[in-house]
């Protein structure tokens, strides 16, 4: 019944049933037919149907606002339980985005490591579904990640930093000599991505869509193998969280990344379930605030 539940919810969230079949990858028909077995299990009908559009009944309204308060202290008590299991040690685990350039979460996970040298802190990374997977599922506490959704009130959702884009390209490269680019002038060339292959589709839409980047992409696991491919003339790397200063090496050079002759912003926010604030989860969210300011 919790996996009918959590169905429920997401049609109500979104208003969708379509949508929300998306969000639980699952078939529209499938999720339809587990949110008619949950009615019948509980005997009352919670959704009145019609041609294309749906309305709670007060049952469903209700059963809506009790389900989520279950829901949370369900998830609690399976942290709980699996806390208490690997024999009561305190456990911090961290997401990072994939191909973050930044070195604000390196020193977050050093000072909050000598801070709380009795936490054990795992660090996972990932592209921006993958992080928002791991955090909706329960098996990363705290994510640093670019924002490409509304924010939600289920998580706490603190924008460390706004930055403009820039690209990492080679010094070779006469584009290196600009103080600027427009995503029209690299049109023609490459574009690297890091991204593991279940992500490389959903990376490579939203840098089309979203940033309007029209290059060929390639794809790279890891950001060391990326950088390789750009000092070796292959393409240009969006650079993930570039600070406002361009960074340099004698190999590659950064550049800011303009369309139509503005500069390019993106969000990176720390984010958390707000039935997951616990003191350790709020104190390394502390501690990452800081090294963004």
């Amino acid at each position: 019944m919790i996996k009918q539940i959590r169905y429920f919810q997401a049609v109500v969230r979104f208003g969708s049933f379509t949508e929300a079949a998306e969000e639980c990858f699952i078939s529209q028909s499938a999720i339809s037919q587990q949110i008619q077995a949950l009615e019948h299990e509980l005997g009352v009908q919670l959704i009145h149907r019609g041609n294309r559009r749906f309305s709670l009944t007060p049952a469903g309204e209700y059963f809506y606002r009790k389900s989520l308060a279950l829901i949370s202290d369900f998830e609690k008590m399976c942290r709980e339980t699996a806390r208490i299991a690997d024999k009561e040690t305190a456990a911090l685990c961290v997401g990072c985005l994939k191909g973050y350039g930044g070195h604000e979460f390196q020193l977050a996970v050093a000072e909050f490591s000598e801070k709380y040298p009795n936490v054990s802190v795992k660090i996972i990374n990932g592209n921006h579904e993958e992080l928002y997977d791991a955090l909706r599922h329960g098996k990363a506490d705290l994510v640093l990640n670019d924002q490409r959704r509304a924010f939600s009130d289920e998580y706490v959702n603190h924008i460390l930093a706004a930055r403009e884009c820039f690209i990492e390209i080679a010094a070779r490269n006469p584009l290196a000599a600009q103080p600027s680019v427009e995503t029209e002038s690299v049109r023609n060339i490459p574009c690297i991505l890091v991204a593991s292959p279940g992500q490389q589709e959903n990376e490579k839409t939203y840098y089309q869509q979203i940033m309007g980047i029209e290059s060929e992409f390639y794809f790279a696991d890891n950001l060391e193998e990326a950088r390789l491919l750009v000092a070796g003339g292959q393409g240009f790397m969006p650079v993930e969280g570039a600070g406002n200063l361009p960074e340099s090496t004698a190999a590659l050079r950064r550049v800011r990344l303009t369309r139509r002759g503005k500069p390019i912003r993106r969000n990176y926010c720390a984010f958390w379930k707000v039935d997951n604030s616990g003191s350790y989860v709020e104190a390394f969210a502390e501690i990452l605030k800081s090294k963004f300011a």
